[in-house]
């Protein structure tokens, strides 16, 4: 990635960012560069939208995870002069569960001819002898972007604490017909028939690349005659990942793993639109082509892993649980300014990421869907040690213009499962011809939670103050097509979010996906929203649609936040079961973070 959102350096060596798991590859998105705040000091880290059990360093910025030797490690780029991008350095965090981090020395920072200019994003693979080694973008002298490595100074320290940057890099360079300021984040490496093999994000005048490199020795790297895969105008192409699932179950597979029994995902970020979107499809290693299959689009409009405010992700192999993992960077939504008055920018989402404050997503396992359609979510087991009051709700009825509250757990800081059952379908709104060319964000802005439907809207109203001036509804509407089939809506509207006045740096969209649900058989649909004072996850019909919002209420904060369920359909909904939890804060999370 370049320089405006690399936080997802997740080089997790077994589980996330840059995990060094067998394969993984960092990410960093591009960045915008305020000068005169990028050494400005954090005199005050506030606390009022800081969440409460994503991972986050105590001031600043985030990045990146990978796995070794019964450690998780997450790598991430930090600011340690100031709140916003620049004076980067790769921090380092150590853990056993995912959950709890202790904070260790930086390690990877500028310092050598071929990064002087900047260490930004990259990934990590374990080499035969269990040995690991990151491969990450910096910037030389001539502010070329080249692809490094970096190897342990102790392979005997299960914390890696020291990482040496060899006098013989780079290993990859920009060949001359080539962009040399579009060609960065580096995946993980996989192995097949003598060779490994690494893909490069760029851009040759619109179209996005995958350029694939080939090596024996893992140090001499040629670069193959064709890309991996390339699509038209779909610009620069960040933080590639490229990884096969399992066709049947959900366990999941090493990186290098190939043939009849897997399908394999690319992934990438799209730095001009500052989103995501993957195929699925074949790979063919003995012509190492890559090839999508025809049922989702190859290009803007394509398959996201989540709808909102998420970026620059990553994938590892978890092989001591037999799992896939996806970190995200949750998109900060706030303004330059209001980062340095807050000291902080960014979380890690599940599956890993922001916007210009951030955080790393909850790791969230990846799976295929049953029809191989498409790629499923959901968060890490772990997550639920943190669980503390429960409370449930069963066969409520919720009328229309109805909302009730679930009382009795911490509304800004919580876990929320909810299963609804819907009496009929026949009152399903028609979904409008004219709509046939809009994405779904487009749609949720023009149909969104206070607009009265037929069956929906319904749902969450999450981070809700008491008499809803405030609040960010997470909800389902159900269409009816000319076909006469059910197209489901899923909307986080982050539009009500805040009586802060709207303006250009504070970005409030109504994000939004379709599901890929049949409601024929049963009638029933499930959310999970895991909410965390200026964060909101939510997980549609288990895991087939995910979105993350960014937001910031001035009324539904702490102890005054609310929850509700709600619905605005004349067809009144069901809640079959519900159960929330109040979450605990990690008994660590990198109180020791001192550079």
């Amino acid at each position: 990635m370049d320089t405006f959102n690399k936080k997802l350096a997740l080089i997790f060596v077994f589980a996330a960012s840059v995990f060094l798991v067998i394969n993984n590859n960092g990410v960093e998105a591009s960045h915008n560069i305020y000068s005169r705040l990028q050494n400005a000091a954090a005199v005050e880290v506030k606390q009022l939208h800081r969440t409460g059990y994503h991972f986050q360093p105590p001031k600043h910025w985030i990045n990146a995870p990978m796995y070794f030797n019964g450690i998780y490690h997450l790598f991430y780029q930090y600011n340690p002069k100031g709140a916003v991008w620049g004076n980067i350095v790769w921090a380092h965090s150590v853990s056993k569960d995912l959950i709890n981090w202790e904070a260790l020395p930086p390690a990877i920072y500028p310092s050598k001819p071929f990064d002087i200019n900047g260490t930004w994003s990259g990934s990590a693979t374990i080499l035969p002898g269990n040995k690991p080694i990151i491969l990450y973008t910096g910037l030389d002298a001539d502010k070329r972007q080249i692809q490094n490595y970096a190897v342990p100074a102790n392979y005997s320290d299960p914390f890696l604490r020291e990482w040496i940057k060899p006098d013989d890099n780079p290993l990859v360079v920009p060949s001359q017909e080539m962009n040399s300021s579009q060609f960065r984040d580096p995946t993980t490496a996989w192995w097949h028939n003598g060779h490994w093999r690494i893909l490069v994000g760029g851009k040759r005048k619109h179209r996005g690349m995958a350029w694939l490199y080939r090596s024996i020795d893992f140090k001499y790297w040629v670069k193959a005659k064709h890309p991996l895969h390339s699509a038209p105008e779909t610009g620069m192409w960040e933080c590639p990942d490229f990884f096969p699932l399992a066709l049947n179950g959900r366990s999941g597979v090493d990186t290098s793993k190939v043939g009849e029994d897997v399908k394999h995902i690319l992934k990438v970020s799209l730095d001009e639109t500052r989103y995501e979107y993957y195929t699925l499809g074949k790979y063919f290693p003995e012509k190492d082509r890559y090839v999508p299959d025809n049922t989702s689009v190859d290009g803007r409009a394509g398959l996201r892993l989540d709808y909102g405010n998420f970026y620059a992700s990553k994938t590892f192999f978890d092989p001591s649980k037999n799992r896939r993992i996806l970190w995200g960077w949750a998109n900060e939504s706030d303004a330059a300014d209001d980062d340095k008055a807050k000291g902080w920018a960014g979380v890690q989402t599940c599956s890993g990421i922001e916007i210009e404050l951030d955080y790393e997503t909850i790791p969230r396992v990846v799976w295929l869907s049953s029809d191989a359609k498409q790629v499923v979510q959901w968060p890490i087991k772990e997550l639920e040690t943190l669980r503390g009051q429960k409370v449930d709700m069963s066969n409520q009825n919720v009328g229309q213009g109805q909302h009730v509250e679930v009382k009795g757990i911490t509304a800004a800081q919580a876990d929320v499962e909810v299963t609804f059952s819907l009496g009929s379908l026949d009152k399903a709104e028609e979904f409008d011809p004219n709509w046939a060319n809009l994405d779904a964000q487009t749609v949720c802005s023009l149909r969104r939670s206070d607009v009265p439907g037929g069956v929906g809207p319904f749902g969450l109203l999450t981070l809700a103050s008491q008499n809803l001036e405030e609040f960010t509804p997470v909800f389902f509407r159900v269409f009816k097509t000319k076909e006469n089939k059910h197209k489901v809506l899923m909307c986080s509207d982050a539009k009500s979010s805040s009586l802060r006045p709207f303006n250009e740096k504070l970005y409030r969209p109504s994000f939004a996906g379709f599901v890929d649900v049949d409601l024929s058989a049963d009638k029933k649909i499930s959310l999970r929203s895991l909410i965390d004072h200026s964060v909101v996850e939510s997980f549609g019909a288990g895991g087939k649609t995910c979105i993350t919002s960014r937001v910031y209420p001035t009324l539904a904060v702490k102890d005054a936040a609310h929850l509700f369920v709600f619905n605005n359909g004349t067809e009144p909904v069901t809640v079959q079961t519900l159960t929330a939890w109040s979450m605990n804060a990690p008994q660590q999370m990198n109180q020791n973070l001192e550079f």
